[in-house]
């Protein structure tokens, strides 16, 4: 019984699990059946969007065709007009050329016409011409026998009076054309002189050959002496200047030709005396120091004075000579502003008489260069100063305006003598250079007493600093064709034994009086 009900419990269970199968496989049909389903419906969906996609794809497609089709045919009709354009331009120049072949024709047939009849003319007058001839042969014959010359001689002797007449009146006309010449190039030079003087400003000389240190008190020179003067000796070896101490109160005097190693010595005790430690060790250290500052300074000087003055690609060893010229002077005038002035007015000069200003101004700042050697020479300084030139690949112009501005060479272009009035009339000025008062009344008393011993002078006057001497001669003594003899020996004189800036002008007076009295 046991195993029977177990047979029965087994075959239930059996039975129970066989229909849940039915019934899953039964719903599985149906999700398919379901899904076929909507697969179907939205293929159809995904098949009606391609199909109106591949319409609209199709419509833009044929619009761009459609459009590419009439862009062509404007294209073509466009080209068809063009080219009827020009076959009726073409048709005109042919009815043109066929009008003018028709004129030609006519023309050409009138030309021959005319051509005969011109022929004909051509022949009577030549008919004529002979007939003329044969009768002026006659009438020459005739003057001939009648003058007594040859034909050929009355032509000569024509031909001379002629020439003799042209040369006298072209004389004439040439001698009057150089005398407004010289009226007019002396009025013109003086004006630009003049108006070039007066649009530069200038400076006064204060520049000297020594240098005046102050201190505060007369215990600081002691501490520059040092202990048996090894601080003066070391620094006059360092800076190789005489450092003169003395009893005047509260300074001490620098004293060499050179200014750069004056102010070498002046920059390096101001450091000293400022830091308080004054000894040999610390003297070579300062001046070494101050030494490199100062070289600094004159190339940053020289690049300054290039840039405000708009001149570009010195060399830097031209502009380290531009630096040195500012501590350096000539005659008390500072060498530096004396270049400067003198490029001023080069170029305000170049620019009244059309020639290149900045040529000009080039050959101005560096004219004086060779007054700044590294070394000594022995040669003229403009001499010197040209070689620098060429050797630093300046232009050949400016090498020949730095070595003629004295005339040591001969001047080769028209900035030279630009250069050379120009460094006259920065050097020339009243103020540019200073003079002892000492000299100066020397300078004017051998002037007039050169001129006083000239034969027939009775009085001299050297007027406007010296730049002008008035010469009084007697009326009886000299002639008035000997004023002019007795200037020109005065100039001469003051060239050969006296020196002097700029020009002096000799002015030779001579007055005749006749006085009577009626009683």
């Amino acid at each position: 019984m046991e195993t029977i009900t177990i047979i029965i419990a087994i075959v239930a269970l059996i039975a129970g699990f066989s229909g849940g199968y039915v019934l899953k496989i039964k719903s599985l049909n149906k999700k398919a059946e379901n899904i076929i389903k909507e697969a179907t419906i939205e293929g159809e969906v995904i098949k009606k969007e391609k199909i109106l996609e591949a319409k609209e794809e199709f419509f833009s497609l044929k619009e761009e065709h459609d459009r590419l089709i009439t862009e062509r045919n404007n294209r073509i009709a466009a080209v068809e007009n063009k080219f009827m354009q020009k076959e009726n331009a073409f048709n005109q120049r042919k009815d043109d050329l066929n009008r003018k072949i028709k004129e030609f024709e006519i023309s050409k047939n009138e030309t021959d016409k005319l051509k005969i009849h011109f022929t004909s003319q051509v022949e009577i007058v030549e008919k004529r011409n002979l007939e003329l001839e044969k009768l002026i042969n006659i009438q020459i014959e005739k003057l001939e026998k009648i003058a007594g010359l040859s034909a050929q001689e009355a032509k000569d002797q024509l031909m001379k009076s002629l020439k003799a007449e042209a040369k006298t009146e072209a004389m004439a006309h040439i001698n009057e054309i150089i005398d407004e010449a010289k009226i007019t190039a002396n009025k013109e030079a003086k004006k630009i002189i003049i108006q070039t003087i007066q649009r530069i400003g200038t400076e006064t000389a204060v520049e000297n050959a020594v240098t005046v240190f102050h201190i505060e008190n007369d215990e600081i020179k002691g501490r520059i002496i040092g202990r048996e003067g090894r601080n003066i000796r070391a620094l006059e070896a360092a800076t190789g200047i005489e450092i003169i101490v003395d009893d005047t109160p509260e300074a001490i005097v620098l004293s060499s030709f050179d200014p750069i190693r004056r102010e070498i010595a002046r920059l390096s005790i101001h450091q000293l005396v400022t830091d308080g430690r004054i000894h040999p060790a610390r003297i070579e250290e300062v001046v070494a120091k101050t030494k490199k500052q100062i070289e600094e300074e004159i190339l940053e000087t020289g690049k300054k004075t290039s840039i405000d003055l708009g001149i570009h690609g010195l060399h830097h060893e031209l502009l380290r000579m531009i630096g040195r010229m500012k501590y350096r002077s000539s005659y008390g005038q500072n060498l530096l502003q004396h270049s400067r002035e003198t490029a001023k007015l080069c170029a305000v000069m170049a620019a009244e008489l059309g020639l290149n200003p900045q040529v000009a101004k080039r050959a101005g700042l560096l004219h004086d260069i060779g007054k700044v050697p590294d070394e000594e020479i022995d040669v003229p300084h403009a001499i010197y100063g040209m070689k620098l030139a060429e050797r630093y690949k300046e232009k050949p112009e400016v090498c020949n305006a730095i070595g003629a501005h004295h005339d040591e060479v001969e001047m080769t272009s028209l900035i030279s003598p630009i250069v050379q009035v120009c460094d006259a009339i920065s050097g020339a000025r009243p103020g540019a250079r200073r003079e002892v008062a000492e000299s100066y009344i020397k300078r004017i008393k051998k002037l007039e007493e050169l001129a006083l011993s000239e034969e027939g002078v009775i009085k001299t006057y050297a007027i406007q600093a010296g730049r002008e001497l008035r010469v009084i001669v007697g009326s009886d003594k000299v002639s008035d064709t000997d004023i002019e003899k007795i200037s020109n020996n005065i100039a001469r004189r003051i060239e050969e034994e006296m020196t002097y800036p700029g020009q002096v002008k000799i002015t030779v007076i001579r007055e005749h009086r006749a006085v009577s009295y009626a009683k």
